[in-house]
């Protein structure tokens, strides 16, 4: 599949030139599964950092986090359709299985979910994804796509002796890849709104972009079927960033809309994230915070309502400097 292609599919696998060649790799899609008061997220993926390849599934709930090594033998992948597996577990659009222990960890992992109703965000040629003309650099060193902004999902995942079903709640599915994370970033995402059927993901990062770096904005929030978008190529602007070690407050503006999300949060979960192709970051990601989100054209609110189960990472190195 020629690079155009993949461009305009992003939820498919884009390494794969990448598998049998010793450069600073990596690629990883995130299932993010709500159901009422409890989550579950699963990162299937790949890292080759030069020496070596790797394939790992991460795995986060409301209390708990964990890292699961595979031999890059145990990945396949297919295009039509698209579907990632990973030893004996699968990801598609369509749904997961599970089926995971891990006896160093004193980790079992079974069951699956099933996705019906997927709303992604509009595209174009001009911006074939959340990331825009961006999308079309080579060089970027780390790549985000949505693959799905909402979906419904139905199912049940045991892990150890919590069980956690799914009964038309609402799942999340995005990517990313690349050789590294960004140094400093915040990545926030939601659809369990209490009083209204939205979704919503933000994140600035610091991005680096050959002989200079810049603050780089994606947002987009979906109320029902209309779509608002705040990104750094649409010109948004960022009002206020104020980010401490427990909340933060954050606004946007593009146009006559303005957008604020704030929250009070806790430090979260271990993760590794990728420097070079090696899964030797820590950073650290709640899936259970509760976050406000304002969006008001002109004085006029539109919404004002509070999402819970949100996905929540803060890097934030450089972000205080905004």
């Amino acid at each position: 599949m020629n690079r155009l292609e993949l461009i305009k599919n992003s939820e498919l696998f884009q390494g794969e030139k990448y598998l049998n060649k010793n450069k600073n790799y990596f690629e990883g899609w995130y299932y993010k599964n709500t159901a009422q008061n409890k989550g579950i997220s699963f990162i299937p993926g790949i890292n080759i950092d030069g020496t070596k390849s790797e394939a790992f599934i991460q795995i986060i709930t409301n209390n708990t986090s964990y890292f699961v090594n595979y031999n890059i033998k145990e990945f396949k992948f297919s295009h039509k359709p698209f579907n990632i597996q990973i030893g004996d577990n699968t990801f598609s659009k369509e749904g997961i299985n599970i089926n995971i222990e891990d006896k160093s960890q004193n980790l079992k992992v079974h069951g699956n979910i099933k996705y019906t109703d997927n709303k992604n965000i509009s595209t174009n040629t001009f911006a074939p994804n959340i990331m825009g003309p961006f999308s079309y650099i080579p060089f970027m060193e780390c790549n985000h796509a949505i693959i799905s902004m909402q979906n419904t999902n139905n199912g049940l995942i045991k892990i150890n002796n919590e069980e956690i079903y799914f009964n038309n709640n609402r799942s999340y599915i995005e990517k990313d890849w690349g050789c590294s994370f960004p140094k400093s970033y915040i990545w926030c995402q939601g659809n369990n709104f209490q009083k209204t059927n939205a979704s919503f993901m933000f994140s600035i990062a610091d991005i680096p972009f050959k002989l200079f770096s810049f603050k780089g904005l994606i947002c987009v929030l979906l109320i029902e079927n209309t779509e608002f978008k705040f990104t750094t190529y649409n010109n948004a602007k960022i009002l206020e960033c104020d980010i401490k070690e427990d909340m933060f407050n954050i606004t946007f503006k593009k146009d006559v809309y303005t957008l604020n999300i704030k929250s009070k949060y806790d430090k979260g979960l271990k993760l590794a994230a990728p420097v070079k192709g090696k899964m030797t970051k820590d950073i650290f990601e709640s899936i259970a915070t509760t976050v406000t989100v304002t969006l008001k054209k002109g004085k006029e609110v539109i919404l004002c309502d509070t999402s819970n189960m949100c996905g929540l990472e803060i890097v934030k190195n450089c972000l205080q400097n905004m």
